[in-house]
């Protein structure tokens, strides 16, 4: 059975794209990031391309914002409304994974949409990135309550970064999600660091 699920986190800079291709790497997935706001010359899915092999097919964005902002002001600036049905999940036919941005309530447009709404229309499983920092558990729990509230499912969590075993005992005891992995903070993330990564992560 195809294993496909959304990658989110729990706000920005928390490791989303390093996941997300460690997960595409171990799956030997295809990984699309539907909209991409600035850094264009060196946008998500090209980092991902870089760090992968072969394996991985890396999907053209569905939107490229030239503004690193939130994907409805970027888009505002460059003249574009993204709706909620421009967003669909490609024919893929084996494993897939769809990394969103920032974290689940950053709107897509100016009518308010969110990503929630977005994984909610896809109906997948979410995979929840954390990092440890002041304030994360609170994020982490807001994050995993919300989606729950929505009837999504959670496949698991992925800590990044430097572990901190209160905050993450805490946030798996209370929500009884699973830990499916903890990566470690890298010194230089390149290929060799996520291909190591992807030969430690088994996903039932």
């Amino acid at each position: 059975m195809n294993k496909q699920y959304i990658v989110t986190g729990i706000g920005t800079d928390v490791g989303k794209t390093v996941v997300s291709a460690i997960l595409s790497e171990a799956l030997k997935a295809t990984y699309w990031k539907p909209i991409q706001a600035g850094d264009l010359d060196n946008s998500d899915s090209i980092k991902v391309n870089r760090w992968t092999t072969n394996n991985v097919t890396v999907l053209e964005e569905r939107f490229r914002l030239n503004s690193p902002m939130s994907p409805h002001a970027a888009a505002a600036i460059d003249g574009i409304e993204i709706q909620m049905n421009d967003i669909q999940k490609p024919e893929v036919a084996g494993n897939f994974i769809l990394e969103g941005a920032g974290g689940i309530m950053v709107p897509i447009n100016q009518k308010g949409d969110t990503y929630l709404d977005v994984f909610e229309t896809l109906n997948l499983p979410v995979i929840i990135v954390s990092k440890n920092y002041l304030g994360s558990i609170n994020h982490t729990l807001m994050t995993i309550e919300l989606i729950q509230s929505r009837g999504i499912e959670i496949k698991g969590i992925i800590f990044s970064g430097a572990s901190n075993e209160t905050s993450e005992s805490i946030i798996l005891s209370k929500t009884k999600i699973k830990c499916l992995a903890r990566i470690p903070e890298a010194s230089e993330v390149d290929a060799k660091f996520i291909q190591e990564q992807a030969k430690l992560i088994a996903l039932d």
